[in-house]
């Protein structure tokens, strides 16, 4: 015997949006009906306009709830220590995905009960703000500018600099003691002081030195620079030279080659080093042969001999278009000792052993005050560096040859050496080559390796342990890793001074006639107590004889102040150090979180991991995250010269034209940040904003469903878990598979998961699915039946997981949506934040339910797309019209007859009343269906087994005026629910 039930459903389409198209109904009974319907109804607006709504809910969250968490959430405190930008010039994107993704941080981790310190700081000292603010001086001479003068300036650029900054983070809606930021300049005096005593203890300890040696050079700049602060060009373009060097006959000890002319060759692509060059090296085991062209050609002659190794020789007669004839050959160590004539000054210098040189370049030219490399040879050997070039990068007087004097080296100086070579027969052969070479990351411009006395920390001494301290710091991404610990192990020392006005002053006196430094503990304390008192502007103002301390003032020597001043990086680096003092004073100076660009894992990172290494022996750091690039929506870098840089200013409150570049307000520009997949460069543009824009309105106008559908709603309506219904069940247990996974995805930093999650959510499991479904209990049930107010819990407990997730991101929003709902609660609070994470309840995790309900799921569409097809052929012009046979067997009619329950004073009755959503429907047990009508058979649906034949046909009953459903006995007549609700005296 066939059981049967019947019922009345909606079905999805665009055209039974009951929302709005109830209240259009053409029919007078329904116009007269739907004033007893409960629609929406808030306060909250259908848009944003958020350049004039976002500012109303900037305070709370952020001002004011600085304050209030750091008083009162119960966890431990969470330090993201904040890298300082530079306060050189305005914000740009760069800035935005930066800060905002440290704030979403700060945000999740006061929702989960932390106590934050996020203290914003500022890089104040330094190149790049010496720089701008020497170029806002107007027709003055900066040549004959003072130290004060220029410190003045770039104090007042700094810090006009940083007020405008700051007022673009604040309207980024960024949390933090915006009262008191840190500024390298002298946030507070004890700051600068405090780095003086790291550079003492670091002296104390052995690992700061001034050496003579060669160091990068900035000429653009006119200052020395750390690894850290250049950028390498791969499109670099360098004349480079084949050169020979006469041999002093009498020094040489070969045989039977006493009359002849013999020149050891060498290859360089610097040749203004040339003048100074001190040796030539060659490797003592490697076989060299003396060769002599078959004849001549533009530069080379017959007559000649050079010294190669033999591995070069086949490469040598194609440089010079010539066949070679091979002398003799020898052992390297038959050279050693050897003179040579200087090319330059003639000057007689010796050919040396060099274990870098190997047997593809057999000959080598050195010049130890131009390479690294040269300089550790040399110095081996007591051979002094020498250096004829200034600080602008131009040949002094000491080049030896007065024609060079004043040239630039890296242009006409180049220029003049290799004329020089040609005019005396010395050059072999000259072809440019194009290689990578180091540029200023500032100026843009090439450097040279020089040398010149400066300050260096030796940190070959310590890095092995910041490397390994390294394996218990947590890195995101992976491949982070690998790139800060190559950084880390590649650096043997630390170029620390700066020949700029501009900064900290090392604290070091200097021998007037010697040079020697006064580099003693007694001088350095009295120097620091002078800072101290004064600040480290007395450096410049004081008299010298104030800066020496007592027993050195009349000692017999004369002293002068060196000129010198620390590297910004060491600036910023002691920070931690300092912020121990305010903030965590009884515990190690260690920051909970680094997070920077990727360009930060040989600066900041790497410059603060030795430091705290150095002075407090751990790491400053418990995990680093680095971030990448913004490009364009092409993948190109941002330029002015290209059109295509996105000013943050733009897209928060429009350009000119706002249909092109409209408005969006600071929560786009916050969602696009949390959108994008962070730990790889980024992409920024008009297609990827209107997307974010979408994306934001989706979430605004779910929350309008949710609080337009609270109204009148209170904590005393909630409905027991175990009193709801089953579709109830399962969309809370929908809400809690979503709340971990965003709560996952935070605790990983993954918040383009985050939204991923939340896209879904909202487009698939509420407006697709349970808001659509529900809405006939929402706008057509009594007020208070406990169907209506089970969807309202519902609503309630979504819209409080939805708005904590949306909160880190989109704080606006989220208080705008918490303003809307927080009466509803018992205990209310003013921001969204002081509400805490929210803590959803176990039995929800209902994977019973769960797994019903993906069988009903996948039931309902399968019936969507056979009412599809019957719709697209006119047979129904909507769902509503239809009726829908379920003809199944075995375990999927037990599912479906376990909820096949009565409601109490709710009709139609049936459970499949909402998942369907047809007009009528039935579902029979082992029975078979006539031909007529639409049909589709389904086998084992979601792993239940046994059949599913489904049948659409037009609905028999009539539509009800008010609630629209098919289940009135006749036209125009009310249903059997809707005469029930309207019997009271009041459905609200």
């Amino acid at each position: 015997m066939p059981c049967i039930f019947k019922f009345s459903l909606f079905t999805t389409t665009k055209n039974d949006d009951k929302g709005s198209n109830l209240l259009k109904s053409s029919t007078t009974k329904s116009k007269e009906y739907a004033e007893t319907l409960l629609l929406p109804k808030t306060k909250f607006p259908l848009r944003a306009d958020a350049v004039n709504r976002e500012h109303l809910f900037r305070d709370r969250c952020t001002k004011d709830l600085y304050a209030w968490q750091l008083k009162n959430n119960p966890k431990p405190l969470f330090i993201l220590h904040d890298g300082p930008p530079y306060a050189n010039g305005n914000l740009h994107i760069g800035h935005v995905l930066n800060k905002i993704l440290k704030d979403i941080i700060n945000r999740y981790k006061i929702l989960k009960g932390h106590k934050v310190a996020f203290i914003p700081g500022w890089d104040c000292h330094g190149l790049p703000i010496e720089l701008k603010a020497l170029s806002e001086l107007k027709n003055v001479d900066k040549s004959f500018l003072t130290p004060m003068q220029i410190r003045l300036t770039a104090r007042k650029c700094a810090l006009s600099t940083i007020e405008i900054q700051m007022s673009e983070f604040k309207s980024w809606a960024i949390i933090g003691d915006w009262d008191n930021p840190y500024k390298t300049l002298g946030w507070y005096k004890e700051y600068e002081v405090r780095q003086l005593k790291l550079f003492h203890e670091m002296a104390k300890k052995g690992y700061i030195y001034r050496q003579n040696k060669p160091v990068y050079w900035s000429p653009s700049s006119r200052t020395a620079l750390a690894e850290a602060e250049l950028e390498y060009y791969n499109d670099h373009k360098s004349r480079s030279v084949y050169v020979k060097f006469p041999l002093v006959k009498s020094s040489l000890n070969l045989p039977n080659l006493n009359d002849t002319d013999i020149y050891i060759l060498i290859w360089t692509t610097t040749p203004w080093t040339l003048p100074a060059n001190r040796a030539v090296a060659i490797n003592s085991k490697v076989e060299y042969s003396i060769v002599s062209p078959v004849f001549d050609t533009e530069f080379v002659s017959c007559k000649d001999y050079y010294i190669v190794a033999n591995n070069m020789i086949d490469a040598l007669q194609k440089i010079i278009g010539s066949e070679l004839n091979i002398k003799t050959t020898f052992e390297g160590h038959t050279l050693i000792g050897t003179s040579y004539e200087h090319p330059v000054t003639q000057v007689p210098y010796k050919i040396i052993d060099a274990d870098h040189v190997t047997s593809d370049s057999g000959t080598v030219h050195i010049a130890p005050g131009h390479g690294i490399e040269d300089y550790e040879t040399c110095k081996k050997l007591n051979i002094s560096p020498f250096c004829p070039i200034d600080d602008f990068g131009k040949f002094t007087a000491e080049v030896g040859d007065p024609s060079f004097e004043g040239k630039d080296v890296l242009n006409d100086g180049t220029n003049a050496i290799i004329n020089y070579l040609k005019e005396n027969k010395l050059l072999v052969k000259e072809h440019e080559i194009v290689h990578k070479y180091p540029y200023d990351w500032r100026t843009k411009k090439p450097i040279i390796l020089r040398a010149t006395p400066q300050w260096f920390i030796n940190v070959e001494a310590f890095k092995q342990k910041a490397f390994s301290s390294l394996a218990d710091i947590k890195i995101l991404p992976d491949n982070a890793r690998n790139r800060l610990e190559i950084y880390t192990l590649s650096r043997n020392e630390w170029c620390i001074s700066r020949q700029r006005s501009w900064g900290v002053p090392i604290p070091v006196l200097y021998d007037v006639e010697t040079d020697a430094p006064l580099f003693a503990e007694p001088s350095i304390a009295h120097i620091i107590e002078i800072v101290n008192r004064f600040g480290s502007d007395a450096w410049w103002e004081i008299d010298e004889k104030e800066l020496m301390a007592p027993e050195y003032r009349d000692n017999g020597i004369k002293y002068r102040r060196g000129m010198d001043t620390m590297d910004v990086w060491f600036d910023s680096d002691i920070f931690m150090s300092f912020f121990e003092l305010l903030i965590r004073p009884d515990s190690n100076a260690v920051a909970d979180l680094y997070l920077e660009g990727t360009d930060q894992h040989r600066g900041w990172f790497t410059s603060s991991l030795l430091t705290s290494i150095a002075v407090n022996e751990t790491a400053p750091f418990s995990a680093v995250i680095t971030h990448g690039f913004v490009l364009d929506e092409k993948g190109r870098k941002m330029s002015k010269s290209l059109g295509n840089v996105t000013d943050p200013k733009t897209i928060i409150n429009g350009g000119k034209n706002k249909e092109k570049e409209p408005a969006y307000g600071v929560d786009v520009l916050r969602l696009w940040v949390a959108s994008s997949d962070y730990t790889r460069d980024v992409s920024i543009g008009k297609t990827v904003m209107s997307q974010v824009g979408e994306n934001l309105r989706k979430y605004r106008n779910t929350a309008r469903f949710m609080l337009g559908n609270l109204n009148n709603f209170d904590h005393e309506q909630l409905v027991a878990y175990d009193d709801l219904k089953s579709i109830d069940k399962y969309m809370l247990h929908e809400t809690y598979q979503f709340g971990k996974a965003v709560e996952s995805n935070y605790d990983d930093f993954l918040f383009n998961k985050v939204v991923q999650a939340l896209n879904n959510f909202t487009n698939v499991s509420l407006s697709a699915f349970y808001f659509d479904i529900v809405k006939d209990r929402l706008y057509a049930d009594h007020a208070l039946s406990i169907s209506r107010r089970s969807v309202q819990t519902v609503l309630y407990h979504i819209l409080n997981v939805y708005t904590r997730s949306l909160a880190p991101m989109v704080p606006h929003l989220a208080e705008e949506i918490y303003e809307n709902y927080k009466n509803i609660d018992r205990e209310q609070f003013d921001s969204i934040f002081k509400l805490g994470w929210y803590n959803m309840n176990k039995n929800w995790d209902n994977r019973a339910i769960q797994k019903e309900w993906n069988i009903l799921k996948t039931l309902r569409n399968e019936v969507n797309q056979l009412l599809e097809v019957a719709r697209k052929d006119k047979v129904i012009k909507s769902s509503l019209e239809a009726n829908v046979e379920l003809y199944v067997t075995s375990e999927l009619y037990e599912l479906l007859s376990n909820h096949a329950t009565l409601t109490p004073n709710v009709l139609p009755p049936s459970f499949l009343n909402e998942p369907l959503q047809a007009a009528n429907s039935i579902y029979i047990r082992n029975d078979n269906a006539d031909d007529i009508g639409y049909i589709k058979n389904i086998n084992n649906i979601e792993n239940v087994k046994g059949t599913c034949k489904i049948v659409i046909r037009r609905a028999q009953m009539h539509k009800c005026p008010r609630c629209w459903n098919y289940a009135a006995n006749e036209e125009e007549s009310l249903c059997q629910r809707c005469e029930e609700i309207l019997s009271t005296r009041s459905i609200y």
